[in-house]
């Protein structure tokens, strides 16, 4: 079982701290010499000078990382790990990797045990160099993978185009050194609430997981207020386990099941109607393991973006159909979206840019691919009479002056162009953050699709349920009636830049598990298919789940 490997690695990693901790001679081994003995007694810089076999071992063991060579090579190869006098170090590390599973990242790849063999076993000054490369190496990749992620995302699916914060191995070894190693490893993970939220969560599932998990699954397709009978008490057990109403006896679907039913809807992107319809009973007879896995991808997801999301920022979670502007962590305002269609070359990517003004009435120039896809024939036979034809100098060419049977969708020498107007797919307003993928937020006349429930209908941009409350609330912060401006230009008609006089950074992000502030957790459906491939990969890297015994 993996918990009981866990568990046998954790209290082996306990005895060792407590052998590493004691001196530097328990480190070093039975060398044998005097004067290796004394060594194990001098500083790091020192015990490095007075032998070249541990700094041949050392530069031989690093020179796979050229930030570690590099510190190395200006410290003049004083220990950082294998000194008397680094029993602090050697325990904040070990400490630390044994807790690598609480974060869902993969033990296998760190190597305890072997790195705690290895200590155990040095005879020799070069067997000590080669034990203090193979701890730095183990520190830089526990270090970048908690503070990072352990994968490239845009590796395992190529429209997560983020820029990963990964840490400088040199500057990362100077940093620690200079630091509280203890405080220094607990700083590594993500600072963002939501990843210590997403921790606490984790662990406490592991927790329910080893226990038995949520009960039996219930065993109908709909349940009603006034119902009773087995499934009800299914259903009831089902959600006291999950922590949506208290512990009771009850065998009917009263007044407090229902209110524990919307509890869960709401939790689950489901509409809160009290009624355990189909979409309602699929979702609680969801496998806890399922759940862990979402957050454990969630967790993955959160150290890819250990960056300064900005005091107020946009968030758009692709998979909850929601935009929304965030101020120090609280929600200020929300509204339905619009993502990209479930086909690969129409999903929406992920990203984070910066929004830097607001086009009113703004025109559509149509991408070729969506060209080629939609609306060629159409304009070959004369048709889609609304689009311009604009050549290189940005001038309106006739449509009828130009013979279009002769060009393809890619060799035309025109962009085509809707100008503004009520029919303009992009509507009355679009948020500019501009970037290599063409994706922005806007506006949509289809108003009919933001009442479904699954919102993939776009063609990879973010369409608004409210773009013009969005809006007032992006000018709130450089004019006192933003209503005021933003409808003066709406009603001239024309096409208007409007510049943010303070950029607001925009994250397009796609989370099936994430948590509200009070700590409790929230699903959303895997319209895309990403986190699926996103876990597999974490399993083929080493990440395994365990359970927390009680």
């Amino acid at each position: 079982m993996v918990g009981d490997r866990m568990k046998e690695v954790q209290q082996r990693a306990r005895r060792a701290v407590g052998v590493l901790a004691l001196s530097g001679l328990a480190l070093l081994g039975t060398v044998g010499s005097a004067a290796v003995v004394a060594g194990a007694m001098l500083p790091g810089a020192a015990i490095a000078q007075q032998f070249p076999a541990f700094r041949q071992a050392l530069a031989e063991g690093v020179a796979q990382d050229r930030g570690l060579s590099q510190f190395y090579r200006e410290t003049d190869y004083a220990a950082v790990w294998t000194g008397a006098e680094h029993a602090a170090r050697r325990s904040a590390l070990v400490s630390a990797l044994s807790r690598a599973p609480d974060h869902g990242l993969p033990a296998q790849r760190y190597d305890l045990p072997g790195l705690i063999a290895a200590f155990e076993r040095v005879e020799s000054e070069r067997d000590r160099g080669f034990v203090e490369a193979q701890a730095s190496l183990t520190f830089a990749q526990f270090a970048r993978d908690l503070s990072s992620g352990v994968l490239e995302p845009s590796a395992v699916i190529q429209q997560i185009v983020r820029v990963l914060p990964r840490p400088d191995t040199f500057e990362l070894m100077q940093d620690f050194v200079a630091a509280e190693p203890v405080s220094f490893m607990r700083g590594l993970a993500p600072h963002a609430p939501e990843y210590a939220r997403l921790l606490h969560a984790r662990r406490t599932l592991e927790t329910q997981v080893a226990q038995g998990g949520w009960g039996a699954r219930v065993p109908s397709t709909t349940l009603r207020p006034g119902d009773t009978g087995e499934a009800v008490i299914a259903l009831r057990n089902r959600l006291i386990a999950m922590g949506y109403m208290p512990r009771r006896a009850t065998a009917s679907y009263d007044g407090d099941m229902q209110r524990a039913v919307q509890r869960f809807q709401i939790a689950h992107g489901i509409e809160p109607d009290g009624i355990a319809g189909n979409a309602t009973i699929t979702a609680i007879n969801v496998d806890p393991q399922e759940r862990l896995r979402a957050i454990t991808v969630a967790m993955e997801r959160e150290r890819w973006m250990n960056i300064d999301r900005g005091d107020r920022h946009i968030w758009v979670n692709l998979t909850d159909f929601h935009a929304r502007i965030v101020d120090h962590d609280q929600v200020t305002f929300e509204t339905r979206s619009v993502v990209g269609a479930r086909s690969p070359d129409m999903q929406t990517p992920e990203f984070s840019d910066e929004m830097e003004y607001l086009e009113i009435n703004p025109d559509w120039t149509l991408p070729r691919s969506i060209i080629a896809r939609s609306y060629w024939n159409g304009l070959v036979e004369g048709g889609h009479s609304y689009l311009q034809l604009i050549d290189s100098r940005g001038q309106v060419v006739p449509r009828d002056a130009v013979d279009l049977s002769r060009y393809t969708p890619r060799t035309m020498p025109f962009e085509v162009r809707q100008p503004p107007g009520p029919s303009n797919p992009l509507g009355r307003v679009k948020f500019m953050f501009p970037n290599a993928y063409a994706i922005y937020l806007h506006d949509s006349p289809a108003r009919s699709l933001f009442s479904t429930t699954v919102r993939t209908h776009s063609s990879g941009c973010i369409r608004l349920n409210d773009p013009e409350d969005f809006a007032y609330e992006l000018l709130s912060r450089q004019t006192d009636d933003p209503v005021t401006l933003y409808q003066r230009i709406l009603r001239s008609g024309q096409q208007t830049r409007l510049d943010l006089d303070e950029h607001v950074p925009v994250h397009l992000v796609y989370r099936t598990a994430f948590t509200s502030v009070d700590g409790s957790m929230n699903y959303r459906n895997d319209v895309y298919g990403r986190d699926a491939r996103i876990y597999e990969a974490l399993q083929r890297a080493g990440v395994e789940m365990t359970a927390h015994q009680s």
